[in-house]
């Protein structure tokens, strides 16, 4: 299996720092621009299968991307970013930073990371067992750029907390 992974294209909230995990928000210009030029980058490469989270800026770059490709784009909420919450919208701040360090600490009123490594370790699992010699394209969030990342690399709790892709920027695994 060829896996292509791309975080969504930018946002308001990645220009105001604000934390967005489930919060349906929109792509900017810029943000389509750079679906645009993920398009362009992946323009010599054959994909199978495309796969994107249900929320809209994920979905829309997926979209951009795809107007190559002409698939069919399966949605799974399994790649969906993290529900952060009480902090969904709000500035970065001090006390989100303690929870992100803490994995196994739920958000209040939301998730842990725990919960998304194994949602997302069960999506790359059946990646793996359904399509072991295709090519597949998935479009999603930071967070779970940074779990799928995890599973193809050993990382340190801080590693996995500071690595992060520009929007739109294309990883490539293989297994």
């Amino acid at each position: 299996m060829k896996l292509y992974v791309v975080r969504h294209g930018q946002t308001d909230y990645n220009i105001d720092n604000k934390v967005c995990g489930i919060s349906n928000v929109e792509l900017t210009d810029l943000g389509k621009q750079q679906a645009i030029k993920a398009r362009e980058q992946l323009e010599d490469q054959k994909i199978d299968y495309i796969f994107a989270s249900p929320l809209q800026r994920a979905y829309d770059t997926a979209k951009i991307i795809n107007e190559k490709y002409h698939l069919n784009i399966q949605i799974d909420s399994r790649v969906q970013e993290i529900n952060f919450g009480q902090f969904e919208g709000v500035i970065n701040n001090k006390e989100f930073q303690y929870y992100k360090q803490n994995h196994a600490l739920h958000y209040p009123q939301g998730e842990s990371l725990f919960q998304v490594v194994h949602r997302v370790y069960s999506f790359l699992e059946e990646l793996e067992n359904k399509y072991p010699d295709k090519n597949i394209l998935v479009v999603c969030h930071g967070g779970i750029v940074r779990v799928i990342h995890s599973y193809f690399h050993d990382m340190t709790n801080d590693d996995l907390m500071t690595w992060l892709p520009e929007n739109c920027c294309i990883q490539c695994y293989e297994k």
